[in-house]
């Protein structure tokens, strides 16, 4: 895990206007000289300038900017430049070709992320978030991965380690001094206290890793009904794209159609499925089948009515959605009948929102979208709040946690003290595994963590 080489890659995406090479090493400035008009070993650092790259045999590629960033003050911690030029594929391939030429090598993915770590410039989980940040696709996903990046969670972990010291050292601090039975150094009470805090601190953190991972991947959201209910008209609504064909045939969709919108800086996946009803057709079986899945995995459930229901259907839909958010949609309001009219007041689901709309004249649509963001009770997030997303992060959490369990019934039995260090020291090191500070971090584990970023990152 040494970094005696010097790395080039594209950092930036192709398509625009201008595109960034990143080289990074020992002999970056020295590299990045052998081809630019400029001498850059002796420009100042924190700096840009305009230079011209000429290849060895001297031929003229393109005009850029260079940009100079000196040891340890750069995103790897190593002397760092960076190439502004024209996106020309052609200009892209030449100047690495000649990069490469000098003596670099085309860097790996996440490699510059890597380097960054290795040289002590983030932890863990910060560079965990830099991928994170790059694939942010909502304010939600955004404000997870900034708060990651700047430090927030490594700072929560920074405090429960020094608690769990105090309590490691007072232990440890007993058995040094177990031979004079007069001195006594930790009080079981006061340990037993502190442990029981840091633990419920650790327990919210992996308990909002549930929110993390939908707030990461979309939280679903089903919507079902009988069949010409109007679920597919409510879809491309809610998408507003024709994303599902609307007829007046009964069980036109056979299969779920699924897509995504953002509502509130939240993505929402919301899914279509078959309606549901008496059917012989062994196709249509299958996908009454999967409308029964959709419902099992969704947060929130969208049940559209345009009559009044049957007590049977209302007692399945209460079953089917317990522990869920559910919303009743009665459709077709610019159709009332005497039956549609009596449906707000003739039946009820306790803890269930009721929201009348025409999907079909975008009436009240506004209602409903605020009613969902409403229903998933996501409090307001800054930049400061700790969501755990990884499930890396998450399982260490939990090893934490069972191990601390452990230190709180040692405690409470009265065991020796060098046991209660023991599990104390190994919660230490679940949670030095999260950052990957206070322990040796293998190269195993570094690769599975760099292995997704993208090239020039």
């Amino acid at each position: 895990m040494t970094n005696n080489d010097t790395i080039c890659a594209l950092a930036t995406a192709t398509g625009g206007a201008l595109a960034v090479i990143r080289i990074s090493g020992p002999q970056s400035l020295s590299f990045t000289s052998s081809i630019c008009s400029i001498h850059v070993e002796f420009v100042e650092a924190n700096t840009t300038h305009f230079a011209r790259i000429i290849t060895p045999s001297g031929e003229f590629i393109d005009e850029v900017m260079v940009s100079v960033f000196r040891a340890p003050m750069s995103y790897t911690g190593e002397d760092t430049v960076e190439i502004s030029c024209h996106s020309s594929s052609y200009i892209i391939k030449k100047i690495l070709e000649v990069l490469i030429a000098t003596g670099c090598r085309m860097a790996k993915p996440g490699e510059y992320t890597m380097r960054a770590y290795l040289n002590g410039k983030l932890d863990l989980t910060q560079a965990e978030a830099v991928a994170d940040l790059i694939a942010s696709t909502n304010k939600a996903t955004h404000q997870m991965a900034m708060s990651q990046l700047r430090g927030h969670f490594s700072s929560e972990l920074a405090n429960l380690r020094e608690q769990l010291l105090k309590l490691t050292s007072l232990l440890e601090l007993e058995l040094d001094f177990s031979d004079h039975e007069d001195l006594q150094f930790a009080d079981r009470k006061e340990l037993s206290g502190l442990a029981n805090k840091i633990d419920k601190h650790i327990t919210k953190l992996a308990q909002s890793f549930e929110m993390g991972q939908a707030l990461k991947k979309g939280i679903p959201v089903a919507i079902v009904g009988k069949t010409n209910v109007g679920k597919s008209t409510l879809l491309n609504r809610l998408l507003h794209d024709e994303r599902a064909i609307v007829s007046d045939i009964h069980g036109t969709t056979r299969d779920t159609i699924e897509d995504a919108i953002d509502l509130n800086g939240i993505t929402f996946r919301f899914i279509d499925t078959a309606g549901i009803r008496q059917t012989t057709d062994a196709i249509e079986q299958i996908g009454i089948d999967r409308t029964y899945q959709a419902i099992a995995k969704a947060r929130i459930v969208l049940w559209l009515i345009d009559k009044q229901p049957t007590h049977e259907e209302i007692k399945e839909i209460q079953e089917r959605c317990s522990g869920k958010s559910l919303i009743v949609i009665r459709n077709k309001i610019d159709k009332e009948s005497d039956s549609l009219a009596s449906c707000d007041s003739s039946f009820s689901i306790p803890h269930a929102s009721f929201i009348r709309i025409s999907a079909k004249q975008n009436l009240n649509i506004d209602q409903l979208q605020s009613a969902i963001c409403q229903s998933v009770n996501i409090p307001t997030l800054s930049d400061s709040d700790v969501i755990v997303t990884s499930a890396r992060h998450y399982q260490a959490l939990m090893c934490a946690h069972d191990n601390l369990t452990h230190v709180i019934e040692s405690l409470a039995q009265q065991l020796s003290g060098d046991l209660v260090a023991e599990d104390l020291r190994q919660v230490l090191a679940d949670l030095s595994e999260i950052t990957g500070k206070g322990q040796i971090t293998t190269p195993e584990v570094l690769r599975n963590i760099f292995k997704n970023f993208c090239v020039g990152k």
